[in-house]
């Protein structure tokens, strides 16, 4: 035991005794944590999993809400979606996934060594992070916004539409991260269920607040790009404000604390969410890059590229749903000094996914009009045609894209990101090289740019299963 972890328990000792609401609430923490060291595995997962699940799907709505909303704006408008998503979808991979899923996994294996007083600071450690890495995502799109966004498109109306959006949903992206680390910190508890109707409410608020405020209905003034950017901001502070008072008022077993708060209380998270953040940041890289490289075939293929794309990203927060039991179910396990369990619960949660996400893929590859007509018209024939192409070529491939994000979260529950890591470099590589080789010596065109994305998910999920194979988070 670490002199600070020894120091954690000693003061929960001395100090004064819980309430019994307190009291009680910290005996359903504790019976969760059971479970999640000794119930079968698949139908425990598949049970923790289910809301979050059907949360994500919520999202996945929303989403394609906003990409409708945006529609109805003109192809400028889509085009300028197309160019913030990578972002916005960045700041929801680091919050929700990358830095919470180290929240959610330090909480968890405080709980597995039955440490509840560290756990109770590393809430308060949390905040501070997400407050901090709120601000650092506002300065850079401050800063360098204009920059990027027209590197990646030299239509100039695509970019204002772009900037539009950012210049609302950054300031704001503060109670996104408030929201997602403080669900991120229930979840470490074992309770699923609360943080999955919380997200699956914002969802549903963020969808009439987006189009109202984006295309004025009712009373509502008609903002544009900057109501699509104000709708999921709103809905995720209403989100905010209840999770953070859950966790204040003792109602999730754990009580917060700031009192003897050490440097080792924020790197219990940041040890393993900075690396996190790394194959996050390298997902979105990897999409932003590829906008560039598709831009240069003109808007109708950029907005049809990023329908595409759109879909793909929303099979992270599908994963997620898993892979947010499957981070507190090994971190649990592995505090508990049982490794065994952690990788069978690893592997179990990887190909359930696998299973879902390959179930979309097939889906849309055969019949992309299943999702592509939620946003076009058929005239609108050059666009379509380019996000047909995307899913013909790579929607098949989804299934070993989820795989290697499945085992990225468990990784975060085992403290070892690694190989997930290494992984997404190489996805990376295969991908943008591949890009640049296909188009630059063949006659592929845009076609090119999908058959390098395909690789890239390929080697991702082939080379996480090895690797995790032959390490077993040693």
């Amino acid at each position: 035991m670490t002199r600070a972890a020894a120091e954690d328990r000693d003061v929960g000792r001395s100090g004064a005794p819980d309430k019994a609401p307190q009291k009680t609430a910290a005996e359903a923490r504790a019976a969760r944590t059971r479970l999640l060291l000794e119930a079968p595995i698949a139908a425990t997962l598949l049970r923790l999993a289910a809301p979050n699940v059907l949360a994500m799907f919520a999202t996945a709505m929303m989403s394609i809400a906003e990409g409708a909303f945006a529609g109805q704006m003109g192809i400028a408008a889509l085009a300028g979606l197309a160019i913030v998503f990578p972002f916005v979808m960045l700041t929801q991979m680091l919050s929700a996934g990358a830095m919470g899923g180290a929240i959610s996994a330090a909480v968890a294996r405080a709980l597995g060594a039955k440490d509840p007083n560290r756990a109770g600071r590393l809430v308060a450690a949390a905040w501070v992070i997400a407050a901090l890495a709120a601000l650092f995502s506002l300065l850079i799109v401050l800063l360098f916004g204009r920059l990027v966004f027209s590197a990646l498109s030299s239509d100039q109306a695509a970019v204002e539409a772009a900037l539009d959006y950012a210049l609302v949903f950054f300031p704001g992206c503060i109670l996104v991260w408030l929201c997602h680390s403080s669900l991120s910190i229930i979840r470490g508890s074992g309770d699923m269920m609360r943080p999955s109707l919380v997200l699956l409410l914002v969802a549903l608020a963020s969808i009439p607040l987006a189009g109202g405020f984006g295309l004025g209905w009712g009373p509502l003034p008609a903002l544009g790009m900057q109501g699509l950017a104000l709708g999921p901001i709103l809905a995720h502070g209403l989100g905010a404000l209840f999770a953070i008072g859950y966790l204040v008022c003792g109602r999730g077993g754990i009580t917060v604390r700031v009192d003897r708060m050490r440097a080792s209380h924020f790197m219990e998270i940041l040890r393993v969410g900075v690396i996190a953040s790394l194959n996050a940041v390298q997902t979105v890289l990897t999409i932003i890059i590829m906008v560039g490289l598709v831009g240069r075939y003109g808007e109708a293929a950029l907005a049809g590229y990023g329908l595409g794309a759109r879909l793909e990203f929303l099979m992270i927060p599908i994963v997620f749903g898993m892979g947010a039991a499957m981070t507190a179910m090994v971190g649990a396990n592995i505090g508990a000094g049982n490794r065994s369990r952690a990788l069978k619960v690893g592997w179990t949660g990887s190909l359930l996914a696998a299973a879902i996400v390959g179930a979309i893929g097939i889906s849309v590859a055969l019949v992309p009009s299943l999702w592509l007509d939620l946003f076009l018209q058929r005239e609108e024939a050059a666009v379509w045609a380019a996000g047909a192409g995307y899913f013909h070529i790579v929607a098949p491939f989804y299934a070993l894209f989820a795989v290697g994000l499945a085992f990225y979260f468990a990784s975060q529950g085992a403290g070892r990101m690694l190989w997930p890591v290494t992984a997404s470099v190489l996805r990376m590589i295969v991908a943008i090289g591949g890009a640049v080789l296909l188009t630059g010596t063949t006659d592929l065109g845009i076609d090119g740019v999908f058959i390098a994305i395909a690789a890239g998910q390929c080697s991702y999920g082939l080379f996480t299963m090895a690797a995790i194979y032959v390490s077993k988070w040693r």
